[in-house]
C-alpha cells in the first residue's frame, strides 16, 4: 500500500503574510500574524519564554496584561486538521517543527549560492525566494534589522547567480538575476556591474552603455557622486575616455 506524506502548514513571510495548509490559505488575525512572524524570524524552532515574548509583542502593556493577551492569541491560533502550529509549555513556546517557513528556505538557498563552491544547476533553477523582501509593509520594532539582513543575503545571492549563469552562457537567466538585484536596490553598483557584464558578453554594447548611463544619472541625482572606476573600467573601450574622467 502506497503512503503519501501528510500535508504541512506553510508560513509565508516573503512579500505579504500568508499561512497555508494543503494549498489553501488560512485566515489569521493580526495579533496571531505578529506572533507567528516573530517566532519564525527571531527564534525559528528555538523555545522562548512566554514573558519575554509577550513583552516584545506588546511592550506598552503591563506585564500581566501582555501575558494574558499572549495566552488568548495562542488559544485562537488556527489548527488545520488538528495540527498545532505553536507548541507551548507553562513557561515557553516555540514553533512546531512541522511548520515550514519560506524565509528559512530563502536563507538556506542564499547560503548555498554564496558558498565557496560554484552554484549547481539545481540551485539556479528556482530563485523565487530571492525575489521578495521580508514583510516589506510591516513596521514592527523588532523587524528592521531582520529585514535588512535578509535583503543583503538575497542581493548577494542574486549577484552570485548572475555570475554563475553568465559563466554557463545562460544570458537570459543571468540578466534576470542581475536585474532582480538592481530592481531591489537601484543604487547598488555591484548589481549594475553584473547586468553590464551580461550585456557585454552577448555583444550588446548599446545595452551596456544604456545601463551604465542610467546608473550614472541615478547616482548623480540621488547622491551627487559618480560611478566607481571599477564599473567604468568595464566600459572603458566603449566610453572612449580615461577611466577617471
Amino acid at each position: 500500500m502506497e503512503h503519501t506524506s501528510a500535508p504541512a502548514a506553510r508560513l509565508g513571510l516573503l512579500g505579504d503574510f500568508a499561512l497555508t495548509f494543503a494549498g489553501e490559505e488560512l485566515p489569521v488575525a493580526a495579533p496571531a500574524q505578529r506572533l507567528l512572524a516573530l517566532l519564525a524570524v527571531c527564534h525559528r524552532e528555538r523555545p522562548v519564554g512566554r514573558a519575554a515574548l509577550a513583552e516584545r509583542l506588546w511592550p506598552d502593556a503591563a506585564p500581566g496584561r501582555a501575558t494574558s493577551t499572549l495566552r488568548s492569541v495562542l488559544w485562537r491560533l488556527p489548527r488545520p486538521r488538528g495540527r498545532v502550529l505553536v507548541i507551548g509549555t507553562a513557561t515557553q513556546v516555540r514553533l512546531s517543527p512541522d511548520l515550514r517557513v519560506d524565509v528559512w528556505d530563502g536563507e538556506e538557498l542564499a547560503g548555498q549560492l554564496c558558498g565557496p563552491e560554484t552554484p549547481s544547476v539545481e540551485l539556479l533553477a528556482d530563485l523565487g525566494p530571492l525575489t521578495r523582501d521580508l514583510l516589506p509593509s510591516w513596521h514592527e520594532e523588532w523587524l528592521p534589522v531582520e529585514q535588512e539582513s535578509y535583503r543583503q543575503q538575497r542581493l548577494h545571492a542574486l549577484e552570485r547567480c548572475a555570475h554563475a549563469l553568465l559563466e554557463r552562457e545562460r544570458f537570459n537567466d543571468a540578466l534576470a538575476a542581475g536585474l532582480g538585484a538592481v530592481r531591489s536596490e537601484p543604487l547598488r553598483e555591484s548589481a549594475h556591474r553584473r547586468v553590464i557584464e551580461v550585456h557585454l558578453a552577448e555583444g550588446n554594447h548599446a545595452e551596456a552603455l544604456r545601463q551604465y548611463d542610467s546608473y550614472r544619472r541615478l547616482l548623480a541625482r540621488e547622491l551627487g557622486i559618480s560611478p566607481s572606476p571599477a564599473i567604468r573600467r568595464l566600459l572603458a573601450p566603449l566610453l572612449g575616455r580615461p577611466i577617471d574622467a
